[in-house]
């Protein structure tokens, strides 16, 4: 029996043919990466001071090879109910909104301030990250996507 003869695919686009240079909107949505560093826990004594402060390292690195604007709310509160019955609320004091620019590759560091009333478990990762290439002519941002949730526990001592 033989063997069936093979041949070589050769495949080939005309010269002209143009290369669509705009990213597609999941690209789009993996331009900034985020990473947010603080205590696994903290304790606070509430009674000798009714606000417990934790600092809070929110990382943003730029994975693309663009300049990209950023801009950062922290505004946002989780809506489902169940979410504030397993986490309850906490405030970002300070600046609420920010807009910067980070270089390709840059990694950029932004210090923000949780205060928290009461102890209990708590889901930090509520700032909202949307970025968009410079050169890119558009009226709204993409949402970044967003990392798992980055939980705290706020002790009474």
């Amino acid at each position: 029996q033989e063997l069936p003869e093979t041949v070589l695919l050769k495949f080939f686009r005309p010269e002209n043919t143009p290369v669509s240079g705009r990213p597609t909107p999941e690209q789009l949505s993996n331009l900034i990466k985020t990473s947010l560093h603080y205590p696994e826990s903290f304790n606070h004594s509430f009674h000798q001071k009714s606000l417990c402060l934790v600092p809070v390292t929110l990382l943003l690195s730029n994975c693309s090879q663009a300049v990209v604007d950023v801009m950062i709310d922290l505004r946002h509160k989780p809506t489902s109910s169940e979410a504030l019955e397993i986490h309850g609320s906490f405030t970002w004091l300070g600046q609420t909104q920010y807009k910067l620019q980070l270089k390709s590759q840059e990694v950029y560091s932004l210090q923000l301030k949780a205060c928290f009333v009461h102890t209990g478990v708590y889901n930090l990762g509520t700032p909202r990250v949307f970025a968009k290439l410079v050169d890119q002519v558009t009226l709204f941002e993409t949402s970044q996507q967003n990392s798992m949730p980055a939980l705290i526990i706020i002790n009474n001592i």
